[in-house]
């Protein structure tokens, strides 16, 4: 592994009941990069980070991240080490205000990141500035997406997992998700994308895995991946 390289992910296995979902999946993340996760609905995308938080009981296969072997980690552990994960469920607080979800999900500074303060998530999410303390239950899904991940941000990440950020929002939601994923490269953050919207993930990725089946079917440069019209057209096509 190299010294840039701050996640790495071998033949990860993972299974529901007797199910095979994942089928031994390798991929890797570099520090200050953003990497998309693509495939259609079922392709394993979710499951795949899951696996990778400890969300999935029955799994199998090597997690490394910041060179610590995080497989056999529990889920808090995982976070604590500075691995947030932003799910599609949208899992806010409801009855607590917008403030009080972002209290929560602070943690301490971590060597050589930027400490969030609620004042820049504002600055980051003008939607979210606008209503402090309006309780989280009150919010549009658009909005309670980016308490969502205002709050992971709380925690001071190396990388930031998102599961289809796009997904059933307004689109002008969906454009200050993009706006967001860009300041975070620039910031040195490294994000982990999953996502079906390919106009969405060409605009912030740098490169991109395609998933078909729990199987990685390609690996490469975001550019290639546009230019690949087979490869779009096979696995990406709806």
């Amino acid at each position: 592994m190299t010294t840039k390289t701050l996640l790495e992910v071998k033949a990860l296995n993972a299974y529901y009941g007797r199910a095979q979902i994942l089928f031994g999946i390798d991929l890797h993340v570099n520090a200050g990069e953003v990497v998309a996760l693509m495939g259609r609905n079922g392709a394993g995308k979710s499951t795949t980070m899951k696996s990778i938080m400890a969300l999935v009981r029955r799994r199998s296969g090597s997690v490394v991240f910041r060179s610590h072997e995080i497989s056999m980690l529990q889920s808090h552990q995982i976070s604590r080490l500075g691995l947030g994960f932003v799910p599609e469920e949208r899992r806010i607080f409801s009855e607590l205000t917008v403030m009080e979800n972002l209290t929560v999900g602070a943690q301490m500074p971590r060597e050589g990141m930027r400490a969030w303060t609620t004042a820049e998530l504002f600055a980051m999410f003008p939607n979210l500035g606008q209503m402090p303390q309006r309780p989280g239950g009150h919010m549009s899904g658009g909005e309670q997406q980016m308490l969502t991940v205002a709050r992971t941000l709380m925690g001071n990440p190396y990388l930031v997992m998102l599961d289809e950020p796009s997904e059933g929002v307004a689109p002008v939601i969906v454009e200050q998700m993009a706006h967001m994923i860009q300041q975070l490269k620039r910031q040195g953050l490294s994000v982990l994308l999953s996502e079906q919207n390919i106009h969405f993930a060409n605009l912030v990725s740098d490169r991109a895995y395609v998933l078909e089946r729990g199987q990685v079917r390609f690996s490469g440069d975001m550019r290639e991946l546009i230019a690949d019209k087979q490869i779009r057209s096979q696995y990406l096509s709806l």
